[in-house]
C-alpha cells in the first residue's frame, strides 16, 4: 500500500527532482516508511511507501535486470505468491510479480492480478507509459493532461504539488449536487480527471489510448438453489478472507456488528492461529451505537476486541477529512471512519474490512424502498429514470431552484443525470435489481465508498482490505438474480441465509443501523451559529453559485421542522470549506476552521470558538 505519482511529457523535457519530491510530501501519509524516484527521457514515477510485504526488499521503484522497465504501485496483489511460482523473482514483494508478469506477458499481464491497485510502468525501449487502475476502483489514480505533460497521482493534492492549477468543474458541480458526491471519470476540479475502474491509459509520443481491460457483469445470471448459492457465497468468501491475511506486518479487523464486518471476521478466526484483532468505534448517544452489537460478536469469535467510545459530534474533524479527500462528499460518515482508523492504526497496519456487501447483495433502504414500490413491467427506460431520481440528492427542479442565474448560464443546460443513465443503459442484459446493484458498483463505489475507507485510512498509515470485492465475489454476485438478494421487503436476503452457517442469526436479521451521527438534528440547534455562518456568510454569498434567498429559506424550512434538508444542507457546507480548502487558496495541510475563516463552535453544549 503506498502512494504513486509521476508524469510523461511528449517532448521529453525533464520534471526534476524538487517538483517529484513535492508531489511525494503531499501525500507522506499515504507511505511514511520509504520514497524512491525515478527521472529520464521525459519520464517520472516516484512512489511513497507503506511497507506490508518484504519489508527488506520491497523497494520501489522496481527495475528489471537491464533497468528498461520501471514499476510503481498503490495497492496489494493478494494472488502474488501464487504468480511468482512461475516467474523468477528475487524477492518477497507483489511489485516484483507485476514486472516479472509484464516482462513476460505484456500490457494483457492485469488479467491475472486478484488485488486492489494503481500501478504505473515506464518502459523505457517503446518509451511508453502504462498506468492501471483495479476492477473495482479500491485505488485512485487521478490525471492531468495538458496535451504536451500528463501528470498522474494517487491524490489530487499532488498534482498541485506539481504545479496544476486547482480550478472548479462546473460539471463536476452539477454532478456532485446531484449525486452527493462526484462521479468518476470527472472530478471537480477543471482538467483534472479520474481513470475508471477496470481501465489501461497508455501514453506514447504518438498519442494516448485509454482501454478497458475488465468490465463488470459479463457472465449471465444463473438458475441454481438457494443453499447452492448460499454454499458457493460463503467458500469464495472465505477464500478472499484467506488471501488477504497475507502481511509482513499484524493484521486486524473493522467491527462494527453488521452482517459484513460480522462474516468476514468470523471466517477470519477460523483462519488464524491468534485470536482476530478488531476495532469500533461507539457512540454515547444510544441511537446511533452499535459498539453493544460489536463486543457481542467480538467475544463470540474470542477476539481482541478495542472500543473506543467517543462522542457523535465529529464536527470538528471536517476541515481534515476533506483536506484528504480533495473533494466533498455529503456522507458525514468519513468523519467516524476517520476516528476508527485513527485506532486501529495503534495496533495493526492492516484491516479487513465488509465494504462492497451492500452494493453487490442489495443492502441499502433505498433498494428495499424503490423495488418495492417500483413497477417493474414498465419499459425498462421508465424503471431506470425512476431509480436515477430516487438515488439523486437534488431533483432537477430543485437545482433549478437553487442555481444562480450565473451558476445555470455556466452549466448551459448540462444534465448530471447521463452518468447514471449510461451505465444503466449498459446493464440493461441484467434484471432491474442488479442492473441497479452494477450502478452502484461501477459508479457509488469508486465515487464515494471506497474513496471513505481509503482517504481515511491512508490518512494514517493504514491499509484497508475488502473481501466482498474480491474479483471473484463480484462474478459471483452478479451471477446470482437479483430476486434472491432482495426478497419480501428483505435486504440482502440470499448473503444473510449464506451467513447462517457462520453468524448468529439475532446478528443477521437484525435492523441495519447506519454509520452516521445525527447531524440534520444538530443544524437545527447547536449547529445552527455554524450553519448560517458558512452558508450566509458574504464570503460565500459573494460566490454567486446560489440564489442567498433559497438558501436562507432551505435553513429556516429545516431549523423550523417544515422540510428536511439535511443532506442538501450538509452537501452545501462540503462544498463552501472545499472551496476554501482548494479553491480560495490551496492549503498544503489539513487547516483549522479559523484557517478558513469560520468562527462559530462546532463543539456541542460549548459557546466557545473552536478549531478544529
Amino acid at each position: 500500500m503506498c502512494g504513486i505519482i509521476g508524469g510523461y511529457d511528449r517532448e521529453q523535457r525533464p520534471f526534476g527532482t524538487e517538483l517529484a519530491e513535492r508531489a511525494c510530501e503531499r501525500m507522506v501519509h499515504r507511505g511514511p516508511d520509504d520514497r524512491g524516484i525515478f527521472e529520464a527521457d521525459g519520464m517520472l514515477v516516484g512512489n511513497q511507501r507503506l511497507s506490508i510485504l518484504d519489508l527488506a526488499g520491497g523497494h520501489q521503484p522496481m527495475f528489471s535486470d537491464d533497468g528498461q522497465i520501471i514499476v510503481v504501485q498503490n495497492g496489494e496483489i493478494y494472488n502474488f505468491q501464487e504468480l511468482a511460482k512461475t516467474l523468477n523473482c528475487r524477492t518477497g514483494c507483489d511489485t516484483e510479480v507485476i514486472l516479472r508478469l509484464y516482462e513476460r506477458d505484456g500490457e494483457e499481464f492485469v488479467k491475472q492480478l486478484n488485488g486492489m491497485f494503481a500501478i504505473a510502468i515506464l518502459d523505457r525501449r517503446k518509451q511508453c507509459l502504462l498506468l492501471y487502475r483495479d476492477r473495482i476502483g479500491q485505488k485512485p489514480l487521478y490525471l492531468h493532461d495538458d496535451g504536451t505533460r500528463l501528470l498522474f497521482a494517487s491524490e489530487i493534492k499532488s498534482l498541485f504539488a506539481m504545479g496544476v492549477k486547482a480550478e472548479m468543474n462546473w460539471e463536476g458541480f452539477d454532478a456532485y449536487l446531484t449525486y452527493n458526491f462526484v462521479p468518476p471519470p470527472i472530478t471537480l476540479y477543471q482538467n483534472i480527471t479520474h481513470l475508471m475502474p477496470g481501465h489501461l491509459l497508455k501514453v506514447t509520443r504518438e498519442g494516448t489510448e485509454v482501454r478497458r481491460w475488465w468490465n463488470l457483469a459479463e457472465k449471465p445470471v444463473e438458475c441454481r438453489s438457494e443453499s447452492a448459492w448460499s454454499e458457493e457465497i460463503i467458500e469464495t468468501l472465505r477464500a478472499a478472507v484467506n488471501i488477504r491475511l497475507r502481511a509482513d506486518v499484524p493484521v486486524g479487523a473493522f467491527l462494527s456488528g453488521g452482517i459484513d464486518s460480522s462474516s468476514v471476521v468470523s471466517l477470519m478466526s477460523q483462519e488464524l492461529p491468534h485470536p482476530v484483532q478488531t476495532f469500533c468505534i461507539g457512540f454515547d448517544d444510544p441511537r446511533f451505537d452499535e459498539s453493544l452489537y460489536a463486543q457481542e460478536l467480538a467475544d463470540l469469535f474470542r477476539a481482541r476486541h478495542t472500543c473506543d467510545i467517543v462522542s457523535p459530534n465529529l464536527t470538528s474533524s471536517w476541515p481534515l477529512t476533506l483536506y484528504h479527500n480533495d473533494q466533498p462528499h455529503g456522507d458525514v460518515s468519513f468523519m467516524p471512519t476517520y476516528r476508527v482508523s485513527q485506532l486501529a492504526r495503534k495496533a495493526v497496519k492492516v484491516v479487513l474490512t465488509g465494504d462492497g456487501g451492500d452494493e453487490l447483495f442489495a443492502g441499502y433502504d433505498v433498494h428495499r424502498n424503490f423495488f418495492a414500490k417500483q413497477d417493474l413491467t414498465l419499459p425498462r427506460e421508465q424503471i431506470e429514470a425512476a431509480y436515477i431520481s430516487a438515488i439523486s440528492l437534488l431533483q432537477p427542479a430543485d437545482k433549478l431552484k437553487l442555481y444562480s442565474s450565473s451558476a445555470r448560464q455556466q452549466l448551459a443546460g448540462g444534465d448530471a443525470s447521463h452518468f447514471a443513465r449510461s451505465h444503466l443503459q449498459e446493464f440493461r442484459h441484467l434484471d432491474p435489481i442488479n442492473q441497479a446493484l452494477a450502478l452502484d458498483t461501477r459508479m457509488l463505489l469508486p465515487g464515494n465508498n471506497l474513496v471513505k475507507p481509503d482517504k481515511m485510512a491512508m490518512a494514517v498509515s493504514l491499509e484497508p482490505r475488502a473481501p466482498y470485492l474480491d474479483y471473484r465475489m463480484v462474478d459471483l454476485a452478479f451471477r446470482i438474480p437479483g430476486s434472491l438478494k432482495l426478497r419480501n421487503g428483505v435486504t440482502k436476503s440470499i448473503l444473510k441465509k449464506a451467513c447462517e452457517s457462520i453468524l448468529p442469526e439475532k446478528i443477521i436479521y437484525r435492523k441495519k443501523q447506519m454509520f452516521t451521527v445525527p447531524i440534520g438534528e444538530w443544524f437545527k440547534r447547536e449547529l445552527s451559529p455554524f450553519v448560517n455562518e458558512v452558508l450566509l456568510s458574504e464570503r460565500s454569498l459573494e460566490r454567486r453559485m446560489f440564489q442567498p434567498e433559497r438558501v436562507r429559506q432551505m435553513i429556516s424550512e429545516h431549523q423550523t421542522e417544515k422540510v428536511n434538508h439535511t443532506r442538501a444542507i450538509r452537501a452545501l457546507l462540503a462544498l463552501e470549506l472545499w472551496q476554501r480548502t482548494f479553491i480560495d487558496q490551496t492549503f498544503d495541510h489539513a487547516p483549522t476552521y479559523a484557517e478558513l475563516g469560520v468562527y462559530s463552535s462546532v463543539e456541542l453544549g460549548t459557546g466557545s470558538s473552536v478549531a478544529a
